[in-house]
């Protein structure tokens, strides 16, 4: 950046000494040397009034005349932009000299011509030129409108960018000749595992083009933001050509595969075990892959395998899939309470795929599909039981358990500077839930999401989260809005309300503590509903605190919230909101 301005500086500069490099005084002015002013005459003014010319004029009739004098007029009448050329001559009379200042004016502008532009269109460029059309060139503003040209490219980004040549033609063709500053190559380094082209695919900078840093900086975010990466830096090394740079990205790799295995008892299930395998970046290419098997007890056959490539084509096309046969043990709630109505185990198998697709530089559009189906296995506890063959139940049961068939459109807007752990920027997303296409079940599903992060400090954010939902038509109780638990309504049971509609929000102010750990203070606020509308005297609200830890299974999340009902602890894997 420094060597930028320098040679910015040094173009202005240029063209001013190429101007006052003729403002040299004949040898024979010695001779004026402490002689009388008679009179001031100014010759060759045309479109310029001569009262201009004698307004920065300070010799008087009558003042005694020096050298320095004449000279410092010269450079003011020059100083005024509108002449090429300034000569001093003197006309010796009995009572001294009388001073004669002879201009040359500038040419009219006729046009101007603009080469070497391809980020700035010509008009934006003729835009900062202020001089207008027939009207005399002043090469003062021309300098300051260069500069504008310059500040202009820079504040896009491209600070690389100069005029590097200025030319007036006798006629009044103004050409102006703009250097943009080429990006040469990109350099990678420290990529051990990760493929360079997963890393250089995601940068907005190309070499050949015009270098933004703007772009620069972007694409740094979007390489850290996979998630593959402890560190990310940039570097601006010079290029072979004289306002060319080269790009050198250097990254940390950090652990992006993941192996665990863990195991459990239960009187109802006796000892289960879990053995989950992945990798984010599987083998340096981007794909993500994983494995999650459950063994034992009721679950003995429990397993979901999902898979996404982010890059199926140059359009960055990305595809996901994921299919799961899951048995796992839930509880309902009587309706606004943390009373136990039932807990059971219920099955879900299906399979979920989906592309995506951007559409601008923030935002991404997704399609979803969905195929699966919910039955419930067995009773467990709590005063109902549905598979007591009462006919009331046996209704509950036809119409929340079956075959659901979806596709889900979404648009997501996210500007976050970091994914994982956001201190500025946002994130909106809007979702449209069609059901039916044969399945059991048939309804429209809407959801609005809107994420917000301010920076208050250094590693100080406070992070604020909307979410709105409406459903109508023939829907089941596992397609319903659920609130409470971790990750909507802290100090409540998990999924304690179900319903139709849906409200939730979250502000969380978080703060360092030592590495790795971060402290949180929190508050949230949500309900669902099943009949009536959105009722808002009966949102339930929670205060709480909580530390996130970076370990190296993962992020790993800890609240402890106060909420009408009491208080409770939430234990959690995976990144906030």
């Amino acid at each position: 950046m420094k060597n930028v301005l320098r040679c910015r500086i040094l173009v202005i500069a240029a063209l001013v000494l190429s101007i006052t490099a003729s403002l040299v005084l004949p040898a024979y002015a010695a001779n004026i040397e402490g002689k009388t002013a008679t009179a001031i005459t100014i010759t060759g003014t045309n479109k310029v009034a001569e009262s201009t010319v004698r307004g920065v004029v300070k010799i008087q009739p009558g003042d005694t005349l020096t050298a320095e004098k004449v000279k410092q007029d010269m450079q003011a009448i020059y100083d005024l932009g509108y002449f090429f050329d300034v000569v001093a001559n003197f006309n010796e009379v009995p009572e001294g000299v009388n001073v004669v200042y002879t201009v040359m004016e500038n040419p009219k502008l006729a046009d101007i011509v603009v080469k070497g532009n391809t980020k700035v269109s010509v008009d934006k460029i003729k835009e900062l030129v202020t001089t207008s059309k027939d009207s005399i060139l002043n090469t003062r503003t021309l300098n300051t409108n260069v500069r504008a040209i310059e500040q202009y490219y820079h504040d896009q980004g491209y600070i690389l960018a100069k005029v590097t040549d200025v030319a007036m033609s006798p006629a009044g063709v103004l050409t102006l000749t703009i250097s943009e500053g080429v990006l040469e190559g990109v350099v990678v380094k420290g990529n051990d595992k990760t493929k360079t082209n997963v890393i250089t695919r995601e940068m907005k900078v190309k070499p050949g083009e015009p270098f933004n840093v703007k772009d620069a900086k972007r694409s740094m975010q979007k390489v850290y933001n996979l998630g593959y990466f402890e560190d990310v830096n940039m570097k601006l090394n010079p290029g072979k050509d004289p306002n060319a740079v080269v790009l050198e990205a250097g990254v940390v790799e950090q652990k992006t595969g993941t192996f665990s295995i863990g195991g459990g008892y239960s009187k109802s299930d006796g000892m289960i075990g879990i053995i989950e395998v992945g990798d984010n970046n599987f083998r340096g290419s981007g794909d993500k892959v994983k494995f999650h098997w459950e063994f034992g007890g009721a679950s003995d056959k429990n397993y979901e395998v999902s898979f996404t490539r982010p890059w199926l084509d140059s359009k960055q096309t990305s595809l996901s899939f994921s299919v799961y046969d899951l048995t796992n043990e839930y509880t309902d709630y009587y309706d606004g309470t943390d009373t136990e109505k039932t807990t059971y185990d219920k099955n879900r198998r299906g399979f979920d795929i989906t592309l995506g697709r951007p559409s601008g530089e923030y935002i991404q559009n997704y399609i979803t599909f969905k195929n699966r189906k919910d039955t419930y296995e067995e009773y467990e506890d709590g005063p109902v039981n549905y598979l007591d063959g009462t006919a009331e139940h046996n209704q509950y049961l036809k119409d929340n358990y079956g075959l659901t068939r979806s596709v889900t459109l979404m648009r997501v807007f996210d500007s976050r500077d970091n994914v994982f752990a956001p201190s500025e920027g946002a994130r909106y997303s809007l979702s449209a839930e069609f059901a039916g296409f044969g399945g059991d079940f048939s309804f429209n599903k809407y959801t609005l999401e809107g994420r917000k992060y301010f920076k208050v400090g250094p590693n100080h954010v406070i992070a604020t989260r909307l979410t709105a939902g409406y459903a109508d038509g023939n829907i089941s109780d596992a397609n319903r809005f659920e609130v409470g638990g971790a990750d909507t309504l802290r100090g409540y049971e998990d999924e304690q309300y179900k319903g139709n509609k849906m409200l939730a929000g979250s502000v969380e102010y978080r703060f360092p503590v030592i590495n790795k750990i971060q402290g949180v203070v929190f508050s949230d606020i949500g309900n669902a509903w099943t009949d009536g509308g959105y009722k808002l005297n009966d949102l339930k609200t929670s205060v709480g605190v909580g530390i996130r830890m970076t370990t190296p299974i993962g992020p790993v999340r800890i609240d402890y919230a106060q909420g009408s009902e009491g208080g409770r602890t939430h234990f959690s894997f995976g990144g906030q909101f």
